[in-house]
């Protein structure tokens, strides 16, 4: 295990380095086959393809690198955080790869994916109670770090800036450049927030007229792994600004099912059921202009998602 010494420490910082080539810069597919109109464009980055295999490896790099270079996570200290999954298993793979310990709460109803992979790359799991969500693992959370904070880097990734700093360093930036500057609409879902706040004030700032649209399930029952329905979740993230979405759509399990059934017959790709309820909801946008370029986020593919394929393609033809 490297112990972080100081702000300087040269091996810690060559890995950091190293890893960073590892994160972001993902590609930007364009559909053609889900949706064709003229004068319209979709497009979503592919997330999965980078280090820790989904969107939260940005947040959980850089909550990393930066508290690395704070000096706020050294002295032998271990990452605690609570989660639905996959930032865990990107603080769990960036960790990894760093030398550095980490301890992750998160609800005993995670699938086994999940679970295996962050016991995979060397995580100390704590599974909280299943009916209690993410809401029981950041209480758990909480218990621990208060009951000895200085054994602890608490990461905090709904309540820490460097979550949506993230994204406004460089998925703002990538779908910028991506897109010729020609983005006009941004579209995601809301979990932590992190994408919709870091890339939503970013091209804010550097794209006139552009709007951010921001999607939550049709009800506080629904099965998206990670997303929040706001107005019935029991703690709304401290990083969530209701300023920078325009307008908040809402999408059903039932569209992102569908959406997953058709994007691999028709485009090839086999998305996570939270991946297809973003693109349900960028169509949705897509669907209503003459013109424009609708850009979303792909949080990862179906690697971690056995049973729900199993019960989207119950009965398709093998």
């Amino acid at each position: 295990m490297t112990i972080i010494t100081n702000k300087t420490d040269r091996p810690l910082a060559k890995r950091v380095a190293h890893v960073s080539s590892l994160i972001g810069n993902t590609p930007l597919y364009e559909f053609k086959g889900v949706f064709a109109k003229a004068g319209v464009r979709v497009l979503a980055k592919l997330e999965w393809m980078q280090l820790g295999g989904s969107v939260k490896s940005r947040p959980a790099f850089n909550i990393i690198k930066q508290a690395i270079e704070r000096g706020d996570y050294g002295k032998g200290q271990i990452l605690l955080d609570a989660t639905s999954g996959n930032t865990g298993i990107a603080y769990s793979a960036v960790a990894a790869a760093l030398g550095l310990p980490v301890k992750i709460c998160l609800p005993e109803t995670a699938s086994k994916e999940r679970i295996s992979m962050m016991r995979t790359l060397g995580a100390d799991l704590v599974l909280t109670p299943g009916d209690l969500g993410v809401d029981g693992s950041q209480r758990q959370v909480k218990a621990f770090y208060e009951g000895d904070p200085e054994k602890y880097f608490l990461a905090d990734q709904y309540g820490n800036p460097d979550n949506w700093g993230a994204h406004y360093a460089t998925t703002g930036p990538e779908i910028l450049a991506q897109t010729k500057g020609e983005v006009t609409h941004f579209v995601s879902a809301m979990g932590t927030s992190g994408t919709q706040m870091g890339v939503g004030r970013f091209l804010k700032e550097n794209v006139k007229g552009v709007e951010i649209v921001a999607l939550q399930p049709d009800s506080g029952e629904h099965t998206f792994e990670g997303w929040k329905h706001m107005a019935t979740t029991g703690r709304i993230p401290p990083i969530y600004d209701k300023d920078v979405p325009n307008r908040i759509i809402t999408v059903s399990n039932i569209e992102a099912d569908a959406m997953v059934k058709r994007v691999a017959l028709e485009e090839g790709l086999l998305l996570s059921p939270s991946a297809a309820g973003n693109l349900a909801g960028a169509i949705k946008v897509a669907e209503q202009l003459d013109s424009g370029v609708v850009v979303t986020t792909f949080a990862d593919d179906f690697t971690k998602y056995s049973a729900d394929y199993a019960r989207i393609f119950e009965g398709a033809e093998e």
